[in-house]
């Protein structure tokens, strides 16, 4: 009786034994062949890898460039026109600067996917951009029906939002010295110079009539102008200069 399980257990180990035997003579046959292929496919691997490391150094200022003048988003199709290489590519390379910057990936049917990279001069604007405009203290009512009725003409309103304490003379100049260390002025340190509040700078810095403006306000009468490429202010004069 005992003599059928141990018969049956001796066949079934035969059955196992024969593949492994077979597997073991293949790998000590072939082991050089394949440790070449496995060597091969490492190497290619790493040669891949240093090619795609090069092209990203070759294709870093065209990225950086389209940052700075798209505000941040991207899109794959537009690193792909700028840099004439497929888009799949391009998607592989805004992935890896996203992971690398911790930028925001956004899907909207419309755009397809965009890119977020916010950068601090990017962040500076849009702070600057949506700072309140400060409430305005209580006016006493008067018995006047344009008093009680009428709101305020815009002469009024501006001339009550900017009635600031002027700063000295020497105050505004040493300012100026230090805050042109870069030929340029932000939003809100040129709303300081002109003593107004940041809002009134950014409602007329696309006005044609804002250097002069800019120029009756400043302390030192000079006229600034604003670049939409830069989000900053520029000195009038300092540009007349740099372009004789």
């Amino acid at each position: 009786m005992s003599e059928k399980p141990i018969e049956g257990n001796g066949k079934a180990f035969l059955v196992l034994l024969l593949p492994i035997s077979f597997l073991i003579i293949f790998l000590v046959a072939t082991w050089r062949i394949l440790l070449a292929v496995i060597v091969l496919v490492i190497g290619f691997k790493v040669w891949q890898e240093y090619q795609w490391q090069q092209w990203t150094v070759r294709v870093n200022p065209i990225f950086h460039q389209l940052v700075r003048e798209n505000q941040g988003r991207l899109t794959p199709m537009d690193l792909a026109i700028k840099g004439n290489f497929p888009g799949t590519t391009a998607k592989r390379y805004l992935d890896g600067k996203a992971s690398e910057f911790g930028a925001s990936i956004v899907n909207s049917e419309e755009a397809g996917q965009s890119y977020y990279f916010i950068t601090a001069s990017i962040l500076g604007n849009i702070l600057d951009s949506s700072e309140p405009v400060k409430e305005l203290p209580a006016q006493p009512v008067t018995k006047t029906a344009r008093s009680l009725l009428a709101p305020p003409t815009p002469l009024e309103e501006e001339a009550e939002t900017e009635s600031l304490p002027q700063p000295t003379h020497e105050e505004a100049k040493r300012s100026l010295e230090k805050q042109l260390v870069f030929g340029s002025l932000i939003q809100s340190e040129l709303a300081k110079r002109l003593n107004v509040y940041s809002s009134t700078v950014y409602k007329r810095r696309n006005d044609p009539e804002f250097p002069e403006w800019s120029r009756s306000k400043d302390p030192d009468g000079i006229a600034w102008s604003y670049s939409e490429k830069t989000k900053e202010f520029f000195p009038v004069e300092e540009e007349e200069q740099g372009k004789s």
